[in-house]
């Protein structure tokens, strides 16, 4: 599962409340193994802080044990931003699984764009990587059966940092 990353918005970045009762919670790749039935359903997920936006700390990225899968993290609810800090950490977030649908027109286009710069600039590691991620993303739809690539992320309502 890709994480898709997006703009960090250019508020201040807040420090967040750190709240204590957020139960313990599954692993990033158990998440995501039962994302499709979880979609707009309280969960709570665990794992390490690999990246914190920035300029207003509004996401965050965690990472599983394998340091494969990872899942993007909304600041909502009780939490006002994620600090700098956090990277390395583990932390479990309690939250609301959500999905965004990249489809296969937007995916198609990114494929034709990175086929074009290839020819236009010969190879390169950002073309293989794009092909590859695109290559990455129909082989997801053929094995589940859908027409667009399915990006999870949890909208946040508090965490608690394990270490």
């Amino acid at each position: 599962m890709v994480a898709l990353l997006s703009g960090c918005g250019q508020t201040a970045n807040k420090k967040q409340k750190d709240v204590k009762e957020v139960p313990q919670g599954m692993l990033v790749v158990e998440l995501l193994e039962v994302a499709d039935k979880s979609i707009n359903k309280e969960v709570v997920v665990k794992g390490a802080v690999t990246h914190v936006c920035q300029h207003s700390g509004k996401k965050c990225f965690i990472v599983d044990d394998t340091g494969e899968e990872t899942i993007r993290i909304e600041a909502k609810g009780n939490i006002d931003s994620f600090d700098q800090e956090l990277v390395g950490a583990d932390i479990v977030v309690k939250g609301v699984l959500r999905e965004y649908k990249l489809e296969k027109e937007l995916i198609d286009e990114i494929e034709q764009n990175a086929i074009a710069e290839k020819e236009k600039e010969g190879e390169s590691e950002h073309c293989a990587s794009e092909l590859a991620s695109v290559q990455k993303m129909r082989d997801w739809m053929k094995e589940n059966g859908k027409n667009y690539y399915a990006i999870y992320y949890v909208d946040g309502i508090e965490y608690k940092v394990l270490n």
